[in-house]
């Protein structure tokens, strides 16, 4: 369970970061590629935090583990859309942008001031 102290300074967040980085760094150089790809699409997905890309990463991290290990190339795990595969996951863990957040916000705004 996480403290309070952890959770605000995000420290608990740095260790399985570092994690992550570490076990990137034993998959094959094409999957290390597509991993830096994936990592620059997805935090800019991410909350203040964080915290709720996470476990995309870690999901996505071991999907390129799991596939190196059985010898697979990488364009047979994720094709050659990327950008579509990082889009889908996001939508699929409900991490949205702060300008879909703020876009959200500003039309429940609007709604409620034209009584809608």
């Amino acid at each position: 369970m996480m403290n309070f102290l952890e959770k605000i300074t995000g420290s608990d967040m740095k260790k399985d970061w570092k994690t992550m980085v570490s076990r990137s760094k034993k998959l094959p150089v094409d999957y290390q590629a597509v991993w830096e790809k994936i990592n620059t699409i997805l935090w800019l997905r991410s909350d203040f935090t964080g915290r709720n890309v996470m476990p995309i990463f870690e999901g996505v991290l071991t999907l390129l583990e799991e596939s190196a290990a059985d010898g697979l190339g990488i364009q047979e795990v994720l094709g050659d859309d990327i950008e579509g595969f990082c889009s889908a996951l996001a939508g699929d863990a409900n991490a949205k942008t702060y300008r879909d957040k703020w876009r959200e916000q500003l039309n429940n705004n609007v709604a409620r001031k034209l009584g809608k």
